[in-house]
This record gives structure tokens, C-alpha cells and sequence, in this order.
């Protein structure tokens, strides 16, 4: 299952990149465009990662102790961390569209946001065959670890699907730069992760996700 994970995100995201199409072509302020997009994508998804995303800020910055850490990311409620992880996910991934939007054509801002996608979903696999699970039980604990086979299959296709999208988009060097700060930036994570809870959740998974769609997206968004 791990392994279609990069499909997957491409096959999620395809309506909201169809929506930038839309969008061009009724001439919508670029920002406007990118909102609605970023929220259509974040409803295919049940905001998941986003929910993920939050926890684990409201865990990792807030808890005292591994336990409390631990505890706090299990609480459905979300703290002034979480929403603040979540305003800057959504500001920064809305922002960084649209400066996509302005700076390509049409096609080429859609491009962007599946291979956005697409890597974030690869990281995602990265990140949770990477590191043992932080505890016994829990989704992530019952879903197993991917074996090696499992994230080579993902790392390839993914990375070989985004390469293929950014030839057809013209945009290879920015895809080099988003793929160089992706991997230091899901490093630096998985990290902290380490060193706070001793391995990864189902929260930081998802964190993961956004942590690296928000990276791919301001990286193509500053090299424009």
C-alpha cells in the first residue's frame, strides 16, 4: 500500500489542479485561484495530514516529557500550536501558488501542484519507513513499518513521476532544488522526532506530508 502512495497523491490532487486550469481561464486573482484549490485538495483529503500536522506541533512543542508529548498528540482537542501549524500550512502553501501562478502559465502552476503532490507523498513513505514506531499500539504501530521493497518502489516512482512532470513543465532545475530541500528538510524532522518521542506516530506521518509539500512549493515559488 505504502508503495502507491506517490500515485496517489497525483490521483488526489488532479481536481484541484484541473481547478487552477479553471480558474486561468475566468482570469481569478492568482491568490483567489490558489485558496480555493488548496482548499479543495484539503477536503479530498479529510484534512488528514493537516490534522497530523497540528498534533504534532501541539506534541512536540508543547508536551514536557516524551509521555506527555505522546499524550497531548493522542488528544483530538488542538492547541494554540496546532492552529498556528495550521494557519502557516495553509498561508504558506496558498502563497507560494500563487506566486507559481503568476510567474508560469497555467499548465505549468497545475504541473507544480502535483508534483508538490507527488514528492510530499515520497516523503511521507521516507519518513515512516525510516524510523520505528514511538509506540506499541496506535494506527501507525498497527499498520506495520513499509519494508525496504515497499519505500524503493515509492522513492522511485515518485521521484521518476515528478521528474517526468517538471520535463513536461519545463521547470527540472526548481524540481532539483524542491527534491535537495525535501530531503534536508524531512531529515531535519524525522530528527526531531527521534530525539522527542523516539520514532514516528501516524500524526508525524502526516506532518511529514505537509511538512514537504510546503517545502516543494516554496521552493519552486522562489526560484521563479
Amino acid at each position: 500500500m505504502a508503495s502507491a502512495f506517490p500515485l496517489a497523491g497525483l490521483i488526489i490532487t488532479l481536481p484541484a489542479a484541473l481547478l487552477l486550469l479553471l480558474f486561468d481561464a475566468m482570469g481569478t486573482y492568482p491568490l483567489l485561484a490558489a485558496a480555493m484549490a488548496l482548499s479543495v485538495l484539503i477536503v479530498s483529503t479529510g484534512a488528514l495530514h493537516e490534522d497530523g500536522f497540528a498534533d504534532c506541533a501541539d506534541g512536540l512543542f508543547g508536551g514536557r516529557d516524551r509521555e506527555a508529548m505522546l499524550s497531548i498528540m493522542k488528544d483530538s482537542r488542538v492547541g494554540s500550536y496546532g492552529v498556528l501549524a495550521m494557519i502557516l500550512s495553509f498561508s504558506l502553501r496558498a502563497t507560494a501558488i500563487a506566486a507559481v501562478i503568476e510567474a508560469y502559465a497555467a499548465a505549468e502552476s497545475a504541473l507544480a501542484l502535483l508534483l508538490a503532490a507527488v514528492l510530499s507523498r515520497t516523503a511521507m513513505v521516507w519518513h515512516w519507513s525510516s524510523l520505528p514506531s514511538a509506540r506499541p499500539d496506535g494506527v501507525a504501530a498497527a499498520a506495520g513499518t513499509p519494508d525496504s521493497s515497499a519505500r524503493r518502489v515509492a522513492v522511485i516512482s515518485g521521484v521518476a513521476i515528478c521528474f517526468l512532470l517538471a520535463t513536461i513543465g519545463g521547470i527540472v532545475p526548481a524540481f532539483l532544488l524542491a527534491l535537495a530541500a525535501t530531503v534536508v528538510s524531512g531529515r531535519l524532522f524525522a530528527s526531531l522526532a527521534q530525539q522527542k518521542i523516539g520514532g514516528h506516530t501516524g500524526d508525524t506521518i502526516g506532518a511529514s506530508q505537509q511538512i514537504a509539500e510546503i517545502t516543494v512549493l516554496c521552493s519552486l515559488a522562489v526560484t521563479v
